[in-house]
C-alpha cells in the first residue's frame, strides 16, 4: 500500500469515526435520562395515580374507576365506586411507607408511568386488582393482572360486586369527566329542579326515606336507581307523597 493510500484510508476511518461520535452525541441529547425510581410518602389523587414530591405518578398497567364515577352495588344501587377506590388505596399505602415507583414511561400527560410498591415490597397495582378496586388494562398490561381479576371477579369483591362501566368506558361518556344524569330530567316541579342543587343520587333506596314528591320525581328522573321508586311505571314515584 503506497503512502497516499494509507493516508486516504485513515482520513476516511477518521471521518467514519467522528460520524459515529455525532451520531452517539446527538442521540443522547435526544433521548432524555430515565427518571431515578421516585421514594416518599403518597398522596392519593386517585385509585391509580398519586403524588409524590410534587411528582403525579400513574401506576402501570391497571385502571380504577374515576373520583366522579359511580358504581351499582349487588342490589342495584349507586354508590361513589371512584370514591371508594381511592380510600381503598389510601389505606393500603398508610399501612406501610413510604412508597417507591421505578419509572416505566411517560403518558401523554406527562405523568410519571411506575411500578409501585409498599415499604414491605407489595406491589400497589396487583393489590388493587385482587381487591377489586381497579381493573387490568391490558392495553398497557399485556394481560399482567388478568389472573388477579379473575380472582377479585369470582370473589365478587370491590366493584365485582355489582355492575360498572370500565373506566376507560366511563371516561369516553364523560369526556369532562363529570357525572352527568343517568336519565334525561323529563318532567318535574319547578320546585324540584329548584331544590335539586340540594339532592344527590346517593341511594335513599325507600320512600320512607324521602321527605317529598319533589324530592321523590327529582331522584326518579336524575338517578339511575330513581326507576326503583316508580314500582307501577306510571312516572310518578312514591305516590303516597304525592
Amino acid at each position: 500500500m503506497t503512502v497516499g493510500a494509507a493516508a486516504a484510508l485513515a482520513a476516511l476511518t477518521a471521518m467514519k469515526h467522528a460520524d459515529s461520535l455525532d451520531e452517539f452525541s446527538l442521540q443522547s441529547l435526544i433521548r432524555p435520562k430515565q427518571p431515578e425510581p421516585i421514594t416518599g410518602v403518597a398522596s392519593v389523587i386517585d385509585g391509580d395515580t398519586i403524588e409524590v414530591h410534587g411528582q403525579r405518578i400513574r401506576f402501570n398497567g391497571i385502571d380504577a374507576p374515576e373520583s366522579k364515577q359511580y358504581c351499582d352495588d349487588a342490589k342495584g344501587f349507586e354508590y361513589p365506586c371512584g370514591g371508594r377506590s381511592a380510600e381503598a388505596l389510601d389505606n393500603f399505602l398508610a399501612a406501610s411507607r413510604p412508597v417507591q415507583c421505578t419509572f416505566v414511561t411517560w403518558d401523554r400527560y406527562h405523568r410519571f408511568v411506575g411500578d409501585c410498591r409498599r415499604a414491605d415490597g407489595a406491589s400497589v397495582a396487583a393489590w388493587m386488582v385482587e381487591h377489586g378496586q381497579a381493573l387490568d388494562w391490558p392495553r398497557y398490561s399485556h394481560g399482567a393482572y388478568a389472573p388477579l381479576q379473575a380472582k377479585a371477579e369470582a370473589a365478587k369483591v370491590g366493584i365485582w360486586v355489582g355492575n360498572f362501566h370500565a373506566p376507560w368506558d366511563w371516561r369516553v361518556s364523560h369526556p369532562d369527566g363529570a357525572a352527568p344524569s343517568s336519565r334525561p330530567l323529563g318532567i318535574v316541579s319547578r320546585r324540584a329542579v329548584a331544590q335539586g342543587s340540594s339532592y344527590s343520587c346517593q341511594p335513599r333506596r325507600y320512600c320512607s326515606q324521602i321527605s317529598s314528591c319533589d324530592e321523590a320525581q327529582w331522584y326518579l328522573h336524575n338517578c339511575s336507581w330513581g326507576r326503583k321508586l316508580d314500582r307501577d311505571g306510571d312516572g310518578l314515584a312514591c305516590e303516597k307523597l304525592c
